[in-house]
């Protein structure tokens, strides 16, 4: 999902199964996306779907996936396996959005994902980007509170100070 000029990427590695069977980002009740995103940009999960992009898109803030298909075996980032995992072209998505500038992870597995499959192709493009790895907002990703890692997405472009 990317609007006209964005500035900031937030990359997943891949949907959980039910972000794959509603065909929406971060559909996991549990998941703490969507929640965060309303406290720092009145993007809740109160909101209808397409009103909660268009809010992130109207900030700047485009949404992916670092993997377009990958093998899994449940629907935890630690159950993706790797070998035979294909990326999406994200290369083409830089070059259809120069504007970007900043990436940023949600969690640790999209990081790794990306710089192992990803960066090899962009060549000097990987140059332009700042590159942040965010705590990951799967209910799996337990070791902080949920108020540390608002505390910490916080650092997104545009995000004001955490509402109550």
């Amino acid at each position: 999902m990317s609007g006209a000029g964005p500035h900031s990427l937030i990359l997943g590695s891949f949907p959980g199964e039910r972000s794959l069977k509603e065909g929406r980002y971060y559909a996991h009740p549990r998941n703490a996306f969507w929640y965060i995103m309303g406290r720092l940009f009145n993007a809740g999960p109160e909101l209808p779907y397409e009103e909660r992009l268009e809010r992130l898109s109207s900030v700047g803030i485009a949404l992916w996936d670092v993997l377009l298909t990958c093998r899994r075996t449940g629907s935890m980032d630690g159950s993706i396996i790797e070998d035979g995992a294909v990326p999406n072209d994200l290369l083409d998505f830089f070059l259809e959005h120069p504007t970007i500038t900043a990436i940023f992870f949600n969690g640790q597995k999209a990081a790794r994902l990306f710089e192992r499959l990803v960066t090899p192709g962009l060549g000097e493009i990987s140059l332009r980007f700042e590159r942040k790895i965010l705590p990951s907002t799967s209910p799996a990703y337990a070791s902080k509170s949920l108020e540390r890692k608002i505390e910490e997405w916080s650092v997104l472009p545009g995000a004001g100070p955490p509402l109550s």
